[in-house]
């Protein structure tokens, strides 16, 4: 019998799927975490790494395949880290997120009957993504790799199309390569930091067709002005290169300058009937159907009437704040980043919105002086901050505001169940909860959720 030791080999059944994408088996009342597995599978597993009560493993043989098992869409799926779930079929993909939402919310949010509602799949599982950003790296010949991290590391796995992103972006990640190489442009080196090339940005407006090339650099590349305007002659797609200049030694992909190198600074998508001008640097969903779906229920939700006024937190450039002010009587956009709050408001101008404001500031210093300067207490306040959520200075601000209806938009269950627990003991009731699936073929999983104040 195999004993628990790093190197052993188990036969293991792959019981379920963790919030990490690792497939989870229980093995004499331990617990294994296995990457590229699949519900139901029966394999042998190399242990990697133990601890007392759980460890990791490598798979080395399938003796009995799932019945979810499919065979993936990308050649290199075992080995980049860009997804997880190419070999889990679609349909246990969205098990395993609702199974993801509802577990947060009962063992973090101490929730015991929740209203969650059925999730929101994609209706389309490939082909999704209206962004990339790749970093760079030589490889054999002097040849230019760009793609995901394998698995765990920092090493690159080379790509020349990926089935996640839209197919508009793929022959531009061929020919931005190939161009790299041909002029001879240093790529940065993350351990010595040397040369200048460090990532390659793709985006596109899936609505509108329009493509935009970003080079991230430490500094100005020579004859990348002419390298650019050849690009945008030879994509009819490609409406602006651009160049951002990061010289710091970071994690951080972007740096604080972009310029223009030839055509325009922004691509423009029609999202929800309205025209949105999206810069290289600027946050956008990375699923456009998908955010218009979830964009929908929540106005649908809200049912406004018109008369109410609405504050979107961290409202970026207003993908949210701008649809609920063609319903609402005024809606006040609230962002800690100066860039995003000048693109929400050329937006709003874009679209003839009159009724908008947007502010820059954090969402705990300007709520409640917003709230103050109103006729009436604030009706709605919507939330949509980082994987980390709200900070508590910001949910103690809105349990003294007291709106009438939160909306908390989150793509971390952890964090949102930990933020609606605190938020429900201060006089909410949560009453629905909408999964949706952005991003297919990963663990990942958005969520909005609605409360409504009880006490006044």
């Amino acid at each position: 019998m195999s004993r628990w030791q790093q190197g052993a080999v188990i036969d293991l059944t792959i019981d379920e799927l963790s919030n990490g994408g690792d497939g989870v088996g229980r093995w004499h009342n331990r617990v294994v975490f296995v990457a590229n597995t699949v519900p139901g599978d029966r394999l042998q597993v190399r242990l990697t790494r133990v601890k007392p009560t759980y460890g990791y493993g490598k798979p080395l043989h399938v003796i009995t395949p799932s019945e979810h098992r499919i065979r993936p869409a990308c050649i290199v799926s075992d080995k980049c880290g860009g997804c997880q779930w190419q070999t889990v079929d679609y349909r246990r993909q969205l098990l395993a997120k609702e199974q993801q939402v509802l577990a947060a919310l009962e063992r973090i949010g101490g929730f015991e009957t929740v209203s969650m509602q059925p999730i929101l799949a994609a209706s389309q599982p490939l082909e999704y993504r209206n962004k990339v950003t790749y970093p760079l790296a030589r490889g054999t010949g002097g040849a230019v790799k760009a793609g995901y991290y394998r698995q765990g590391t920092h090493q690159i796995v080379n790509l020349n199309q990926c089935p996640i992103q839209h197919e508009a972006l793929n022959p531009l990640l061929v020919d931005a390569k190939a161009a790299i190489k041909s002029r001879g442009w240093s790529l940065y080196n993350e351990k010595k930091h040397q040369g200048r090339l460090r990532h390659l940005g793709l985006r596109v407006g899936r609505n509108t067709g329009q493509t935009l090339l970003t080079l991230v650099t430490t500094g100005y590349l020579p004859e990348v002005k002419e390298q650019a305007e050849q690009w945008l002659e030879s994509h009819p797609s490609l409406v602006g290169v651009c160049l951002n200049i990061n010289p710091g030694q970071t994690n951080k992909i972007f740096g604080d300058e972009t310029l223009c190198l030839a055509g325009q600074s922004h691509l423009e998508e029609v999202f929800l009937g309205l025209r949105l001008r999206i810069q290289p640097t600027t946050f956008f969903q990375v699923n456009t159907a998908q955010a218009e779906a979830l964009v929908r229920i929540v106005l649908d939700q809200l049912n406004l009437q018109g008369n109410e006024t609405v504050i979107d937190a961290y409202c970026g450039i207003g993908t949210l704040a701008l649809p609920m002010a063609q319903q609402a009587a005024r809606c006040i956009g609230i962002e800690s980043q100066a860039e995003s709050v000048a693109q929400a408001k050329q937006n709003a101008a874009l679209n003839g919105l009159q009724n908008t404001d947007f502010l820059v500031g954090a969402v705990e210093t300007l709520l409640p002086d917003v709230n103050a300067q109103q006729a009436n207490p604030v009706d709605i306040v919507v939330l949509d901050p980082p994987r980390k959520g709200c900070d508590r200075t910001v949910l103690d601000t809105l349990t003294e505001v007291k709106p009438k209806r939160i909306v908390y938009m989150s793509c971390n269950p952890a964090t949102l169940a930990r933020d609606l627990k605190i938020l429900c003991s201060s006089g909410y009731t949560l009453t629905r909860v909408q999964p949706a699936d952005f991003f297919p073929q990963t663990a990942h999983v958005e969520c909005v959720a609605f409360l409504e104040h009880t006490i006044f």
